[in-house]
């Protein structure tokens, strides 16, 4: 086919209500009694076929009722990752073949599908394995990842279409190639959407994967997997192997094929990615595209003129949504005296009445931690705000694993702003708040600015906007999204610029053409129509 054809335009994916009676709510509860009844084997998918990874058996659970075996995944194995990574290569050749229209076709017609029917299966697999509120896997497992796919599309076709200007007798034009070799792409347990699109980014560009998701994802994975293969992706474009993923490393990064790594994660997993990479710099066919996202110790910070409401629900909504499991999420505060008092109470109060639970109940506004580990991360973090002179728990501080892995929503006052509950990422629902003197408002934004070593987003609540466009100047290098009077969270694709997602806020530009171009190669080719014959120039006459 020669047409120029035209994408169809990306707009947002409405997010639906679940209203007690809407028949999404209706179509959600029988999935989620459909998925919670049956035990899946969570195979991997290598070259289109589907088999165990041959390593120890691992249960996935709900998180909320962590006796509840979900399905079972076979840890990979060398052999496994070696066969996924073959896969990935002999699949390049017809992937990176096939039109740009034809690849794109796949992820137009997966966004379709998760708009309709498979939308309630990625819902009720994310609710259930990740322990998210039917909100919260609304914006995620649905509305996200098919903006991603439509968005992506259109982002791509933008990139094609930008072209070179030619001079009189010249035809100037750009190949966006693939990338030589496959990319490895490593998600995260918190949200479906970026463990869907960081596979299928780099595929839309014509790349070949290898796909790891986190454990404790693998239920929405591996239904993500099935809905991929429903919108006709041929096999091997994109190849899911299971488990902890280290043995998945050492062959990924030790074959001279690797192109790239999309990544979101803990810092120091990409950091040692990045120093393995660079270690073994020499031995690669090219040089390896290092992309990732990894946390954010983000950052509310008001100012004397802020509305009390507004504060008090960015507050609470930023770090208690999801159990403050986003990278995005508000987990350090900056309150200034005058404020306090009227805030005070009515904080400590609401915090104290929010719900949390089972998530198949739909009046929770909470589910539990992901897992064990993350549980007693939390608890050691809040029993060290207990025995510390400068903190004092305002709210929560209670935690039990015996049903499922909870911990309530806390909020920790502290006087020392340079206190460990300002600098590490606890990835929890624990937000520290530091109440400063209004006269030293100046001198806040320069620490809050500079005590951690990082920051995804952060957020201004003000009323003056002579002090909202100073926060922004100041604060211009401590986050890569900035929200003025709202939460920190709640990026939508294709609404900004950088991307991020609704409910990540997320800085990797992973909705963006940026990110998206990181995975071509760029060719120039010049074709003259006239050639020189002589090779003499006029000035050597």
């Amino acid at each position: 086919m020669d047409a120029i054809t035209t994408t169809p335009a990306p707009v947002n994916e409405p997010n639906l209500s679940y209203a007690p009676g809407s028949p999404e709510r209706t179509g959600l509860a029988a999935k989620l009694g459909d998925l919670a009844g049956r035990r899946f084997e969570l195979d991997m998918t290598i070259g289109g076929r589907r088999r165990m990874g041959g390593g120890d058996r691992i249960d996935v659970v709900q998180p909320h009722r962590h006796r509840h075996v979900l399905g079972t995944l076979g840890n990979a194995t060398h052999d496994d990752a070696r066969a996924a990574v073959d896969a990935a290569k002999q699949a390049a050749g017809d992937w990176r073949a096939l039109s740009f229209d034809e690849r794109a076709a796949v992820f137009l017609k997966a966004a379709d599908l998760l708009a309709g029917p498979w939308r309630q299966t990625l819902n009720a697999a994310t609710m259930l394995g990740q322990s998210k509120t039917a909100f919260q896997a609304e914006i995620d497992s649905a509305c996200e990842l098919i903006d991603f796919w439509r968005f992506n599309v259109h982002f791509a076709r933008q990139i094609r279409a930008e072209q070179p200007q030619s001079s009189p007798g010249v035809w100037n034009r750009v190949d966006h190639r693939p990338l030589e070799g496959f990319v490895y792409a490593i998600t995260p347990f918190n949200f479906t959407a970026i463990a869907g699109n960081l596979p299928t980014a780099p595929a839309l560009m014509g790349n070949t994967v290898v796909w790891k998701p986190s454990p404790t994802q693998q239920l929405a994975a591996w239904w993500t997997m099935r809905l991929l293969e429903a919108a006709g992706l041929p096999p091997g474009v994109i190849n899911m192997v299971t488990g902890d993923g280290l043995a998945v490393s050492d062959v990924a990064l030790a074959d001279p094929d690797l192109a790239g790594i999309h990544f979101t994660g803990s810092t120091a997993t990409f950091q040692h990615l990045w120093r393995t990479v660079g270690e073994r710099i020499g031995s690669y066919r090219g040089y390896p595209r290092i992309v990732g996202e990894t946390g954010g110790k983000d950052f509310i910070v008001a100012h004397p003129s802020a509305d009390v409401d507004v504060l008090r629900t960015a507050m609470i909504r930023g770090a208690f949504e999801f159990q403050g499991q986003k990278c995005s999420a508000a987990s350090r505060a900056y309150v200034p005296r005058s404020l306090w008092p009227q805030l005070r109470e009515d904080l400590i109060a609401e915090v104290e009445s929010l719900t949390m639970g089972d998530v198949t109940d739909l009046s929770h506004f909470m589910g539990a931690v992901i897992d064990g580990r993350a549980f007693a991360r939390h608890a050691v973090a809040i029993e060290r705000a207990r025995a510390t002179a400068s903190c004092e728990i305002l709210a929560g501080g209670g935690y039990d694993d015996s049903e499922g892995w909870f911990v309530r929503p806390t909020i920790i006052e502290c006087t020392d702003p340079t206190d460990e509950v300002f600098t590490t990422e606890y990835f929890g629902p624990i937000l520290a708040v530091h109440v400063y003197e209004d006269e030293a408002y100046e001198a806040t934004l320069a620490q809050l600015e500079s005590v951690s070593a990082y920051a995804l987003t952060g957020s201004i609540i003000a009323q003056d906007r002579a002090a909202i466009a100073h926060a922004a100047q100041v604060l211009r290098f401590a986050a890569g999204n900035f929200y003025v009077n709202d939460k920190p969270t709640g990026a939508v694709v294709g609404q900004q610029p950088f991307g991020g997602g609704r409910a990540s806020g997320t800085n990797d530009k992973a909705g963006s053409a940026q990110n998206l171009l990181r995975w071509t190669s760029a060719r120039t080719i010049k074709e003259t129509f006239v050639p020189a014959t002589d090779h003499r120039y006029p000035h050597m006459a």
